[in-house]
């Protein structure tokens, strides 16, 4: 005999379902069962709850943890047979996507001096940061991009590309950064392998970012009508040369410190539809005050070492490390030492979260809005 229960999220609030479970009404829910169908009242406090209820849980991946096991992965298993050797980070909360936090991937990608993954494209947005090594690149439609530690590089949606390392570089380490779960939710993935398996380099090598790159300028002949940014690639020294003239005359946020966003150079909004990506600056013994919102955010530490509390847990961190924090999570960041810059690098889907006009913030009140660490 079936002792299911339907009432498990009533709530005794005005408003709010609140149907007890009686034989008669579940022996109509078994009904409504039988016809794939159910009745609203059983579930709608599940979903639609009063605030955001993330499945994701607060995490923190040391670099010095992780990157032996990255470095076996290439005595293991070649990037043909792989397609792509990568050690991905798997959330408690959403391994069943496969998910680092939210609706988003990420992963550790290795290669050695001379080794190439074979082109490919696919319907979701990609990024990835530089951790170390000399020599990589990235071919996007046509157009190469050399890669040096810390600077950030673009494959967008449907885009062909392909990545390697230079015979004459060394082994290079990047995080990959994709909305794969995003775009599966959707029930919207398509995935292709270039007939040829590499693509032509077709233009000037790092001519993208020559054309787009310059501060506060727009080329005359400079068409661009894609629904991401031309940029491609971001480099590490002017993104934080940016930060660092800004922190001199700036209070900065007192949530996020110096923060600036990776922009589209034609339009000023995101790089990507629906990947956003910023790198902010936590001057030395700066402590942020805590606040939440939609959307979910990874980090990874570009520079410094400190620690950041979200939602009472305190994680340290140092350089490489990467956390997540998920959507409507306190969180607050703290720079730990007294006399050097820390830095933070980015990525999230604030751009999501702000088309659907599903933004909301709110800052910590109590406590002088610091959170009490559990």
């Amino acid at each position: 005999m079936s002792n299911t229960s339907y009432d498990t999220y009533r709530e005794n609030v005005a408003g709010r379902a609140d149907v007890e479970d009686t034989p008669e009404l579940v022996a109509y829910y078994k009904e409504l069962d039988a016809l794939k169908t159910g009745a609203l009242w059983t579930v709608a406090n599940k979903i639609e709850p009063w605030q955001p209820k993330s499945e994701s849980v607060p995490v923190l991946w040391r670099y010095r943890d992780l990157r032996d096991h990255v470095l076996r992965s290439v005595e293991l298993v070649t990037p043909e047979k792989a397609g792509r050797r990568v050690i991905y980070l798997n959330n408690p909360g959403r391994q069943d996507v496969s998910a680092a936090v939210g609706w988003l991937y990420s992963g550790l990608q290795v290669m050695h001096p001379g080794e190439a993954a074979s082109a490919h494209a696919h319907s979701s947005s990609a990024l990835r940061f530089i951790m170390e090594g000399s020599g990589a690149y990235t071919i996007v439609d046509g157009h190469k991009m050399t890669l040096n530690a810390n600077d950030f590089v673009l494959t967008p949606n449907g885009t062909w590309h392909e990545h390697g390392v230079a015979a004459e570089g060394t082994t290079c380490i990047w995080q990959d950064g994709l909305d794969i779960p995003l775009v599966n939710a959707m029930e919207a993935g398509f995935y292709a392998v270039h007939p040829d398996l590499q693509q032509a380099v077709t233009h000037p090598v790092d001519d993208m970012p020559a054309i787009w790159g310059g501060k506060g300028l727009r080329p005359h002949e400079g068409n661009w009508s894609k629904p991401y940014s031309p940029l491609y690639k971001y480099e590490w020294a002017p993104t934080y040369e940016a930060l660092a003239r800004h922190s001199k005359v700036t209070d900065g946020s007192p949530f996020d410190g110096v923060l600036m966003h990776y922009v589209n150079p034609v339009t000023g909004g995101p790089v990507m539809p629906t990947i956003g990506a910023s790198m902010q600056l936590l001057r030395p013994g700066e402590a942020t005050k805590a606040h939440r919102h939609t959307g979910s955010f990874i980090y990874q530490v570009a520079k410094g070492s400190g620690y950041s509390v979200i939602n009472g847990q305190r994680f340290d961190w140092t350089e490489r490390d990467i956390f997540c924090v998920p959507s409507w999570a306190f969180h607050e960041h703290a720079n730990a030492s007294a006399s050097d810059d820390a830095v933070l690098f980015c990525f999230n889907d604030l751009p999501v979260m702000h088309s659907l006009g599903l933004y909301r913030e709110q800052a910590l009140a109590e406590n002088g809005g610091h959170q009490v660490v559990l």
